[in-house]
């Protein structure tokens, strides 16, 4: 059985693991060891997912070492283990990764504690996602620890907040074949019959938005599966039905800095003034936003750059504003 050790399948992965598992005594776990302290990342692989079922102390330090790598299922499988061993360092060194300025450092941090599969950390992860310029990404993994349905029931902002970062990313850098982990058309039939109001609305415009963009663009569905390309359009059927006037008559509700919809709202709005009153926003990236769509109005005035000029101190946007 050892010699499928260096072929890593994640089809077989279970069934030879669990296999081993069941028939380990100490002489097998010594040899798992000495094969995840030297083998190839295939093996290491396997190895990780051995001493999930084998809680041996011995196995920390090689689980720790190999829990931030390139190998994505050699770290995830890492991250499992620590997590069933409940291994508080390597859990605590996650969260400090979170409140790293480098966003792939944070990226690490939350695939860890995903893998890990502590839903105590779903709060601290939305936090992190609120500020990260890979927010899209964060959003993404935090589905594989919960699930829209359990952050809806919990705070629905936050949960329209993550949908609408995940929806943001399909198909430039998220997989659309993610509409089936996230159980996208179902929790769209939700919130759908939900009472409406600006933050639902704005998030609903903003999906079918992109879903009319994915499905009139060949290039977005010419290689997905046959069952990604009818799920994508079973979910461009069931947004058809909107009232999308009734959309609108929300969404300038969310034109406030501190909204999490704020960037979303001002790419649909119509109304000028409210888009105005945000250049003295202290967000920097509101402001610039604001001035941006002031210019796709066509009303975009030097008091308007002077106002915005004055809201901001980054050099980098100042510059991007005397451009406008």
């Amino acid at each position: 059985m050892l010699n499928f050790l260096k072929y890593y399948s994640p089809s077989y992965e279970e069934f030879i693991v669990s296999t081993l598992a069941r028939y380990a005594d100490e002489d097998l776990t010594d040899k798992m060891l000495e094969i995840f302290e030297n083998g190839t990342e295939d093996e290491k692989t396997y190895c990780a997912k051995f001493f999930s079922y084998i809680q041996d102390p011995l196995a920390l330090d090689c689980l720790r070492a190999n829990a931030y790598g390139q190998n994505s299922s050699l770290s995830a499988n890492c991250a499992a283990a620590l997590g069933v061993i409940g291994d508080s360092e390597s859990y605590q060194k996650a969260f400090d990764m979170l409140n790293s300025d480098d966003s792939f450092t944070q990226i690490d941090g939350v695939k860890f504690l995903v893998s890990y599969g502590d839903k105590k950390a779903v709060a601290q992860i939305i936090e992190i996602a609120k500020k990260s310029s890979m927010a899209e990404n964060i959003a993404a993994e935090l589905l594989y620890l919960t699930d829209l349905f359990t952050l809806f029931d919990k705070d629905y902002k936050d949960a329209l907040y993550i949908l609408n970062l995940v929806v943001n990313g399909l198909g430039e850098i998220l997989p659309l074949s993610q509409v089936f982990d996230f159980q996208l058309y179902e929790f769209l039939e939700t919130i759908i019959k939900f009472p409406k109001d600006s933050a639902i609305s704005v998030v609903l415009l903003n999906i079918a938005d992109k879903f009319e963009t994915l499905t009139e663009n060949d290039e977005y569905l010419f290689d997905e599966t046959k069952e990604t390309k009818q799920e994508v359009l079973e979910i461009k059927k069931l947004l058809s039905n909107l009232d999308v006037s009734q959309l609108y008559f929300f969404i300038d509700a969310e034109l406030q800095e501190d909204s999490l919809f704020v960037y979303t709202a001002l790419d649909f709005t119509e109304n000028e003034e409210m888009v105005r009153n945000l250049l003295s926003a202290n967000n920097p990236t509101v402001v610039l936003k604001a001035l941006e769509t002031l210019k796709q109005f066509g009303c975009v005035n030097q008091d308007d750059k002077y106002t915005a000029l004055n809201s901001v101190e980054d050099e980098n946007i100042k510059s991007v504003i005397m451009a406008i």
